[in-house]
């Protein structure tokens, strides 16, 4: 009956109430209306329908409410995100209704502030989405202890007796629950749940933000003994239907300190002058079991966490850094994607089947970059040299057939944070990428398509990598801020194809803000997520793509092994399976979406206070950086090595007047202007690891 209540209140052009639900729905009897009324009670509780006060009854997309998530500013006002909305609705302090940061609610657009922006007022809190809450804990003279939250953004007043303190003491990290409401000022009764540590022990600052983003750091005990069971060397048995690839020369690249290994590569020129390219990814759906204790906590993972000290793992480490990590010279169990291309980067053939390997070596970017960038010689590499150069000639045709399809490489640099090993930060630099990493990710792009289109022409259910086309609005704002720094940008914004986006890139790339352009025209972007719908990869302008490349830290790509297994391998495509798949893709794909977010959100946290730490050791000393934002409260101004500060207005020697369509600053004494890409001598003047903020002041204009 549930579905029956949304298709009809879906197709009603007016609100309709219970008597005219019975007699669309043909109800007569008194159990069936009992049932509607309870369905309808459901329905409105989960916000799917909205009842009016005259008792009709709507879709809650088509009424005056809306439902999203509440974010939370640290001056207490809001602004709630709404799918199907392109502006957040502003909230202020005294129309939230007792919301907190990252609340679900249900909101009602009362009035339009400006042009741009919507306002409204919290009416329900749909759901509490944070059930625990991380602060540091200090006693009273009463042995009442008071909680100093971490998230400034989150306004609770938590006290915690000392029944209810698990024995912490001042100074102490903890993680708290609400008990009970003690008043309606946000005043709550708490207890503490976990002690993570004294607040100046190494390593807590990282984990109260890992408790923050409920990012599980151990292992449940079932899944513990599910490992305990998972033999750690690969058996005879283990070989069955498996082509044996232990002769062909196989290895792998990665990072310095890579211990969870994915993926494997091969290469052969053929007697045809074609490329016979091997990419041999880590089978791990063989030993994680659908639906096992240790798969069902993999997919609550979603991903690993990469933090600047730490990986919390989606796997344990006896898989992650064990028998699935693709380690030399051992053997190991793959699913290997064997593609033949031309000389024009056209894919002619391919395989997929599961295989076993032993890699021959561990290279590092860094000795494959020294090899094909400078050619040195790398001890150990010398027997590897001509597969390297060989594959470096199949990713440049590769590289420059993607970019003749649209590939948009916004070349957008990446921070590495260091640190000593109390985890203190000692310096920051730009990540390095090289020929190595370009050559990788070109080869995992080439397996990921030819796995998604595969199984795409298959037409079964499957998990596809999406990244939908870019709202036109936005690439109009951003040609038009452009436009007012003076540069004019040429190209059919009508035609919003992958190669539009390049040419706009194109033009920009010898301008002296190039980065930061390229950045603001990435944040104009949608996102790319997971579905099991295939919509296209806009940015890598792909028709069909997918992720299977990295199954020990993605739960999509275990996913996608365990559908070519299913699908290919073992031949499953009845009724039952694919009905089956539908529906679990669909929880899958939100799921991982939503982790994947959430993990990137942590990583940026984590970043930002080490960065804010870092430079509370540079306070007074100056810098050359550029402005990368403008905003009626100051403007940001980003160093080299991308750690960014904010010039607050309020220290600026003079008034300075905000032009929102230009995005600048400019004095009303002075005179002087500032706008995006200025280049500018900066002091800094305040950072706050407690805060993860950073504050500079302007020396003066280069």
């Amino acid at each position: 009956m549930r579905d029956n209540i949304i298709n009809v209140l879906k197709n009603s052009t007016k609100a309709i109430d219970i008597y005219e639900l019975q007699d669309l729905l043909n109800i007569k009897s008194i159990e069936e209306t009992k049932i509607l009324s309870e369905e309808l009670r459901k329905l409105e509780d989960e916000v799917i329908i909205y009842r009016s006060n005259k008792n009709k009854y709507m879709m809650l997309e088509d009424s005056h409410l809306k439902k999203g998530i509440m974010r939370v500013n640290k001056k207490g006002f809001g602004f709630v995100e709404v799918d199907s909305l392109d502006d957040d609705i502003y909230i202020s302090s005294d129309n939230m209704n007792g919301a907190i940061h990252d609340d679900i609610v249900l909101v009602e657009i009362t009035s339009k502030m400006n042009l741009d922006r919507l306002e409204g007022r919290v009416l329900k809190i749909i759901e509490r989405r944070i059930q625990r809450y991380i602060g540091l804990i200090n006693f009273d003279k009463k042995g009442i202890g008071h909680i100093t939250l971490d998230d400034n953004k989150i306004k609770l007043d938590i006290e915690v007796n000392k029944d209810n303190s698990l024995n912490s003491v001042d100074g102490h990290k903890v993680v708290v629950e609400l008990i009970k409401k003690i008043n309606n000022n946000g005043k709550y009764e708490g207890k503490v749940v976990e002690i993570l540590g004294h607040v100046n022990d190494p390593g807590v600052d990282i984990l109260s933000i890992i408790y923050k983003y409920n990012i599980n750091i151990d292992f449940p005990d079932d899944v513990k003994e599910e490992v305990s069971k998972i033999p750690m060397e690969v058996r005879d048995v283990d070989l069955k239907g498996r082509r044996d690839l232990r002769d062909i020369c196989i290895f792998t690249i990665d990072g310095d300190d890579t211990k969870d290994i994915d993926d494997a590569i091969s290469i052969e020129k053929l007697p045809n002058g074609n490329y016979k390219l091997g990419v041999h990814i880590a089978d791990v759906s063989y030993y994680v079991k659908e639906g096992s204790p240790l798969d069902n906590e993999a997919m609550d993972r979603g991903t690993s966490v990469y933090l600047v000290d730490r990986v919390i793992p989606m796997l344990p480490h006896e898989l992650s850094n064990g028998i699935c990590s693709l380690n030399p010279n051992v053997d190991r169990l793959a699913i290997s994607c064997v593609m033949e291309f031309n000389d024009k980067g056209k894919q002619l053939n391919y395989e997929i089947f599961p295989s076993i390997i032993k890699s021959r070596i561990q290279m590092t970017y860094k000795n494959v970059n020294k090899i094909l960038e400078k050619n040195e010689k790398v001890e150990g590499y010398e027997e590897f040299v001509d597969d390297l150069k060989l594959m470096e000639e199949l990713a440049k045709i590769l590289r420059k057939a993607k970019i003749n399809r649209g590939y948009i490489d916004f070349g957008i640099d990446e921070a590495k944070i260091l640190v000593d090993e109390k985890c203190v930060p000692y310096d920051v630099v730009l990540r390095d990428r090289g020929v190595g990493e370009n050559l990788i990710e070109d080869f995992m792009i080439a397996a990921n398509e030819c796995v998604a289109t595969h199984i795409y022409f298959m037409n079964l259910p499957f998990i596809y990598r999406i990244h939908e086309y870019p709202k036109e609005e936005k690439i109009r704002s951003f040609l038009g801020f452009v436009s007012n720094l003076g540069y004019h940008i040429t190209g059919n914004i009508n035609d919003m194809k992958p190669t539009t986006i390049q040419r706009i890139l194109k033009q920009l790339e010898d301008k002296p803000e190039y980065k930061i352009l390229s950045s603001l025209l990435l944040r104009s972007m949608q996102k790319a997520i997971y579905s099991p719908e295939n919509l296209g990869h806009y940015g890598l302008a792909s028709s069909c793509y997918t992720h299977f490349t990295s199954p020990i830290r993605r739960y999509p790509d275990t996913t996608v092994h365990r559908l070519l297994r299913t699908y290919l391998f073992d031949s499953k495509i009845d009724m039952q399976t694919i009905h089956k798949w539908e529906e679990k893709l669909v929880y899958i794909s939100e799921h991982s979406s939503e982790k994947e977010r959430n993990s990137v959100d942590c990583e940026r946290e984590v970043d930002d206070m080490k960065m804010a730490e870092y430079m509370e050791k540079h306070i007074g000393e100056e810098f050359e950086g550029m402005i990368s934002s403008v905003t009626s409260f100051g403007m940001f101004v980003e160093l080299p090595n991308l750690i960014e500060g904010l010039v607050p207005i309020k220290d600026m020697p003079d008034f300075f007047h905000f032009d929102e369509e230009r995005m600048t600053l400019t004095g009303e004494r002075t005179h002087v202007r500032y706008s995006i890409g200025d280049k500018v001598v900066i002091k800094v003047i305040r950072a706050s690891k407690e805060d993860k903020t950073i504050d500079f002041e302007i020396v003066k204009k280069v």
